[in-house]
């Protein structure tokens, strides 16, 4: 039988343990149909020949933790992710209202954090550039916003409004009154819900931007870690019209503290829709727990006191016993938890929810996600492997950058800092580790995170060695937790993950090979191409028809 398309010129890299190299494979009907020799032999006229002119063709990556939707819309308004200063932002918001002067907000998103001391950004500052009109900005790692006046207005926040269950209202030297930053859901969502509301359509067409992109960074499946009824759609309708999605996708239904027992009564019928309109494409087996906020903003739960604020322990969003109440409800529906947890008090508290759940509901392969995992004790970095918790980590926040000197090193000092992302010692230790972005959070190119966790250092090359060099990674293990890490998350590593004949043909064409490429080097290292069940999904390479198909 011959093949509809054939790879060939270069190396072909299957993922396996045993890090097979071919120079030839071929699909048929979506799934690859052979490796090698076999692969070559399988050309006729009909087959498209793919040079990979000397590159590198291996299992396409997953994204185990996004967020596309808000990260397509963040696409949108000020543009402040690139702005170097407070003083640049705040430029940018005057700029940017002085062009739309019909716009009722301003709006941006994903501004570096430690721009202001200690994190903290004035109201007066932006007002001084938009006074009548609400600006909300948000930080990169979404669990802060800077306020202008009229939005703190808007939202009814004065000096006597005490902090709401969930937030933080962050106040002004020697008074009450609100600085301009506000902590965690709980203080955003008052003024999250009063800016305008993007449309469905909106919403769809961001979706596409968004995914357009993971396509193009050799993305074909990924995790929505953060999922309500409405976004569901989204994905629905953008999977099922027009020209679809270039990506596969697994979404976490949000369960939050307040009424969650309602909530989650109607899990099962949302699952149960979404599924059924869009099969192959979209499944919804999660459910999404925030634990806690981050250390940047002092609202990671911690199972000491913060450093530089004694009387704090971070901003737990659950009790020990509901996260567990919950998680264990989560569980026997046949949805898996999926747990934001930065802190290590966070991490204990998800990971003692998961061995609830197993006491309860007796074990099966639920497959649990802990995300993030920044900060661990070392009792119980064992009890992921115990307990079979996948941990979902962002391989490029393993460096030390200015948020790691400017805020985190300073709220958890010296001992605890060398504790962060201990990537190499949970793979020792035979946990299941998965990559994600976390994207809007930080970039979604797997092949920047994979340059983090084998270096260690910042694009700048520093530190020389790494940062805590000896939670590095090597190249083809930095892969895996991208491709078969991922498939495995996704319960779907029989399908992808690796090249094997017999699964599907998720694809990605490299221009070198990276596991013999210089670690410096990976991060700029260009995607040439992406296949989804063997249908090109990103990239225009030059194909060849076959030799029997010219003779």
């Amino acid at each position: 039988m011959h093949a509809d398309t054939v790879f060939t010129g270069g190396t072909i890299r299957t993922g396996d343990t045993d890090v097979s190299v071919h120079d030839a494979l071929a699909v048929t009907d979506g799934r690859i149909s052979a490796l090698g020799p076999e692969a070559s032999a399988a050309r006729g006229p009909r087959t498209t020949v793919i040079d990979l002119a000397g590159g590198a063709l291996l299992p396409a990556f997953g994204d185990g933790h996004a967020h596309p939707v808000l990260g397509g819309l963040g696409l949108r308004g000020v543009p402040v992710r690139e702005c170097a200063s407070v003083e640049d932002i705040v430029e940018a918001v005057k700029r940017w209202a002085d062009l739309h002067p019909e716009a009722e907000w301003i709006t941006g998103d994903g501004f570096d954090p430690w721009l202001a001391p200690d994190g903290l950004f004035d109201a007066r500052w932006l007002d001084a550039a938009v006074p009548d009109r609400p600006v909300l900005l948000r930080t990169s790692d979404h669990h802060t916003a800077w306020v202008n006046g009229e939005a703190l207005r808007r939202a009814g926040y004065t000096a006597a409004t005490p902090d709401p269950a969930g937030g933080r209202i962050v106040r002004r030297d020697g008074g009450e009154e609100p600085l301009g930053t506000l902590r965690e859901f709980g203080a955003l969502n008052p003024v999250l819900s009063l800016a305008p509301t993007p449309s469905h359509a909106e919403h769809v067409d961001a979706l596409r931007e968004a995914t357009a992109r993971f396509a193009a960074a050799g993305v074909t499946w990924v995790q929505d870690a953060l999922v309500t009824p409405d976004l569901a759609d989204v994905w629905v309708t953008a999977a099922t019209t027009g020209p679809g999605l270039p990506v596969r996708a697994d979404l976490c239904f949000l369960l939050e503290p307040d009424g969650w027992r309602e909530r989650i009564a109607r899990f099962a019928a949302d699952r149960e829709r979404v599924e059924s309109a869009a099969p192959g494409l979209i499944t919804v087996r999660s459910v999404k727990f925030f634990a806690d906020g981050v250390i940047e903003a002092g609202t990671a739960a911690l199972l000491e006191p913060y450093t530089d604020c004694p009387h704090s322990h971070g901003m737990a969003t659950w009790t020990p016993a509901e996260l567990a109440e919950a998680v264990t409800a989560v569980d026997a529906l046949g949805f898996r938890p999926h747990i934001h947890a930065i802190g290590d008090g966070a991490v204990r508290a998800a990971l003692d929810a998961v061995e609830a759940a197993d006491r309860a509901n007796g074990p099966h392969d639920r497959r649990p996600v802990v995300a993030h995992a920044e900060l661990i004790d070392p009792v119980d970095l064992p009890r992921f492997k115990a307990l079979g918790v996948i941990a979902n980590l962002q391989p490029l926040w393993a460096q030390c950058d200015p948020l790691m000197t400017e805020l985190i090193l300073p709220r958890i000092g010296a001992e605890r800092g060398r504790r962060q992302y201990q990537i190499a010692s949970l793979l020792a230790s035979g946990t299941r580790v998965a990559f994600g972005s976390d994207w809007p959070v930080t970039a979604h190119e797997p092949l920047r995170g994979i340059a983090t966790a084998v270096t260690r250092q910042t694009p700048g090359g520093t530190p020389e060695g790494g940062w805590l060099p000896e939670e590095r990674i090597d190249t083809a293990t930095a892969l895996a937790a991208y491709s078969a890490g991922c498939a495995h998350q996704a319960f779907e590593e029989k399908d992808w993950g690796a090249l094997r004949p017999g699964m599907r043909a998720d694809l990605v064409h490299l221009a070198a090979d990276p596991v013999t490429t210089t670690p410096a080097d990976l991060a700029h290292l260009p995607v040439l191409g992406t296949w989804l069940a063997g249908r090109r999904t990103h990239g225009a390479a030059p194909s060849t028809p076959s030799r029997a198909a010219r003779g």
